[in-house]
């Protein structure tokens, strides 16, 4: 039974800021790798950021200096700080997770949560 659940999403100006929070029920947090996906209409989905147990992060050319991805385990959660915000933004945001040490194991997704950047 393995859920992530994501929250903080919504609309918000040019420029603006959100941040976005994945709660993790039934995996290992603490050892899982973690991080955020997107997926605007009609493109693929796209890394955002990724974060292993102990980074550093990694982030796409796109979002860098601009998100920042963090975790906290003792909540089970990993944020996604989304600052300076831009249309091109918009997306169904994922959160993701995937036990380091399964070579090609099992990546667990949550059902995603609409960011909009609109003026």
């Amino acid at each position: 039974q393995v859920q992530l659940v994501e929250s903080g999403g919504g609309l918000v100006q040019p420029g603006g800021s959100l941040r976005l929070s994945c709660v993790a029920s039934g995996i290992n947090f603490a050892i899982y790798t973690t991080g955020w996906y997107r997926q605007a209409p009609g493109k693929q989905r796209e890394l955002v950021a990724t974060m292993a147990s102990r980074g550093p992060p990694i982030y796409a050319d796109s979002v860098e200096g601009r998100f920042t991805i963090s975790r906290d385990t003792a909540k089970n959660t990993v944020y996604l700080q989304m600052n300076s915000l831009k249309p091109e933004d918009t997306a169904l945001y994922y959160c993701n997770a995937a036990d380091p040490r399964l070579y090609r194991g099992p990546v667990h997704w949550g059902q995603g949560i609409q960011v909009a950047v609109s003026s």
